[in-house]
């Protein structure tokens, strides 16, 4: 079983802004570009499931536009994590006491005082993953680079990260396409 996974294309948001379930936009030429470029990747009557913000339900359709053969559904378990407070601020205003607050806390604490933890981040992203496996069928994610970091984790079998050390943080750019293969 093969599993696609899509990061949006790149936002208009300021460059460092926190914007995890903010409903950030994407101009429609970088959404059409990537659109073009993974959709040639996918076979014929692929599932399309796609996080609810806008940076993905509309790369989902643009791809289901270019081939009609696909269809789209959205998840809520493939939005981004949710920052609490820090949402919509630049990531440099945030006090570096609330940043290493929760990094101290990496599993359950709750960034921006009422944001998600990272447990309950991976524990979503793992249902949706979870239900993909057991439907033995090939699916491709239009979602954020923080679920994209979590299905590697669980991939690998990891459900739960105690230190921010263990979670994955290599870049993964606007556009890209990872695929995950199963047995």
């Amino acid at each position: 079983m093969k599993l696609w996974l899509v990061r949006h294309a790149q936002t208009d948001a300021a460059p460092g802004l926190c914007y995890g379930v903010t409903d950030v936009c994407v101009p429609a030429e970088a959404t059409l570009a990537v659109a073009r470029a993974v959709q040639a990747r996918i076979p014929a009557g692929t599932a399309v499931v796609h996080s609810p913000l806008r940076r993905c339900a509309e790369l989902a359709q643009a791809m289901c536009t270019l081939r009609p053969d696909l269809a789209s559904r959205a998840d809520a378990r493939l939005a981004e994590m949710d920052f609490g407070i820090w949402e919509g601020r630049p990531w440099a205003s945030i006090p570096l006491a609330d940043f290493d607050a929760w990094i101290g806390n990496f599993a359950d604490g709750l960034p921006g005082e009422y944001g998600e933890s990272t447990a309950s981040f991976l524990q979503r992203t793992g249902a949706a993953f979870d239900e993909w496996r057991a439907s033995g069928q090939d699916a491709v994610w239009v979602t954020h680079a923080g679920v994209m970091r979590a299905v590697q984790l669980l991939h690998r079998g990891v459900r739960r990260v105690e230190a921010a050390t263990q979670w994955p943080s290599g870049p993964i750019d606007y556009g890209a396409c990872l695929l995950i293969e199963c047995s």
